[in-house]
């Protein structure tokens, strides 16, 4: 139990994430996959169980990690991974909390359902004009459109916020974990981002070690068989949403 506690507070105290070789070297385990594991296990407890949602304005938008696939159109995509995000405006410029889910596709069904899990009715819902996002009013939530000016204005000064959050995330996956996240894997490692990102200006690292522990009693524990095979994906979304 004593090396689960020192690994949860070397965890939280990497301010720019943790990799599984960094972990191992710490703890002095004997091999990659045990750390690495490990590391999967911690990851699962980021997210808290019913968790609140995000209120206010809410900046969304999705984006492809990797880049967009030759030869596809529009917003498809077969190999490359397609996330949305969303990131509460707080003030003129700041960023308050996020939230990031991998989607199958950027259809009205899986955006919608998204939004609905992630951001509390009442909100106001700030989006570009792709028409997934049209009908979020029949689901209590003010909309509005941010479309480009001719040529002329860039796309992220539309969606500041979320586009400020994307660029962050890439520049972590590829400096701390140098780009190496299989797809199967992804939705922890967004568990993580968005779980420092959130709190990003915490200042006490006993805090953030109390209430990692506190969401991994609240976690099923799993076997490292499970965490290589029984994954989340990006799965179609509840069609009468």
């Amino acid at each position: 139990m004593v090396v689960w506690f020192r690994a949860i507070w070397w965890v939280v105290s990497q301010k720019n994430g943790a990799s599984a070789l960094g972990l191992k070297r710490v703890l002095g385990l004997g091999s990659y996959q045990t750390a690495w594991s490990w590391l999967h296990k911690i990851r699962r407890a980021m997210v808290r169980p019913g968790r609140n949602r995000l209120f206010g304005r809410v900046e969304v938008d999705e984006t492809y990690l990797g880049g967009l696939e030759e030869g596809v159109r529009g917003r498809q995509t077969f190999k490359k991974a397609l996330i949305v995000v969303a990131a509460e405006e707080r003030g003129k410029k700041a960023i308050g909390r996020i939230r990031m889910l991998r989607i199958p596709d950027a259809s009205a069904i899986s955006l919608r359902s998204f939004i609905v899990q992630a951001i509390d009715p009442g909100s106001a819902i700030v989006t570009d004009g792709w028409e997934g996002y049209s009908g979020l009013e029949a689901h209590g939530y003010s909309h509005e459109v941010r479309i480009a000016k001719g040529g002329n204005e860039s796309v992220t000064k539309l969606l500041p916020r979320v586009h400020r959050v994307v660029s962050l995330l890439k520049r972590w996956i590829l400096g701390t974990h140098q780009g190496a996240i299989s797809p199967e894997h992804l939705d922890y490692y967004l568990d993580e981002f968005t779980f420092r990102f959130n709190r990003r200006t915490s200042q006490h690292r006993g805090k953030l070690f109390y209430r990692l522990l506190q969401h991994a009693m609240q976690v099923d524990p799993i076997p490292y068989g499970k965490i290589i095979k029984h994954v989340r994906g990006p799965k179609k979304r509840n069609h009468n949403i």
